[in-house]
């Protein structure tokens, strides 16, 4: 006996979609957010010696961190 089951979420996901942007406030800019992601990310990054710029070029070569650009952490 089989029976099929299905619920549809698309009312619960509209909701939850107005309560993130209601969070975020009408001030939330998407690009400068990800701007200063970028910027996060390039201070993490900087100023590795010899050994942990060979550490970090070997987890990008595995897959374990995103690459960037020439692959090379910033300077």
């Amino acid at each position: 006996m089989s029976s099929d089951f299905a619920i549809d979420l698309s009312a619960h996901e509209m909701l939850r979609r107005a309560h993130v942007l209601d969070a975020v406030g009408p001030d939330w800019d998407p690009g400068e957010a990800l701007r200063g992601e970028q910027e996060a990310y390039a201070l993490l990054y900087s100023g590795l010696d010899a050994d942990q710029q060979r550490v970090y070029a070997e987890l990008v070569a595995a897959g374990v961190l995103p690459g960037r650009g020439d692959g090379h952490a910033a300077p």
